[in-house]
């Protein structure tokens, strides 16, 4: 089954981060990304994970 892939603008509202915040993150490997020519993408699982794991961080 394919996950759904989300644009960088619906991450940014899911996490709340700024969209240069999402792309370090992206970087830095904190977030599994996929380019699509000029276009970031990521799995929405992926980020829902990455929500959850903040959370519990508190941030």
């Amino acid at each position: 089954m394919m996950d759904k892939l989300l644009t960088l603008d619906e991450v940014c509202k899911i996490l709340d981060k700024s969209p240069t915040t999402i792309k370090r993150y992206a970087r830095e490997n904190l977030l599994t990304s996929e380019q699509n020519g000029d276009e970031l993408s990521f799995s929405e699982a992926e980020v829902m994970r990455y929500l959850d794991f903040s959370k519990r961080l508190g941030g």
